[in-house]
């Protein structure tokens, strides 16, 4: 009896997709903080909502992965060390196409 009760739940909590609908990919964002507990938070809560989160702790950090690939949003610590370059360009620093980058 135990098992049918858990098959139950599982059926109820995830429900099955409709035919011809698919789920759009999830935006991703980056966060750039260097405090890990705030970066944590801010993580969890994001992905919670289903969002796609990478996080980094500094700027250099930060340009690299806008030079990889331009994230949906970025949220910036603007109080963030070693972070000129990303604040004087409107906040994606060298990355190649910046004007996509909110």
């Amino acid at each position: 009896m135990g098992k049918e009760l858990q098959d139950i739940n599982e059926s109820r909590s995830t429900p099955a997709p409709a035919r011809g609908i698919t789920t759009a990919p999830a935006a991703r964002i980056l966060v750039v903080e260097d405090e890990a507990a705030l970066s944590m938070l801010l993580s969890y809560n994001l992905e919670a909502e289903g969002f796609s989160v990478d996080r980094v702790e500094r700027g250099d950090e930060a340009e690299i992965r806008l030079s990889e690939t331009i994230p949906d949003l970025v949220i910036l610590d603007w109080m963030l060390p070693a972070s000129r370059d990303l604040k004087s360009a409107g906040g994606c620093g060298r990355a190649k196409r910046r004007e996509a980058c909110p």
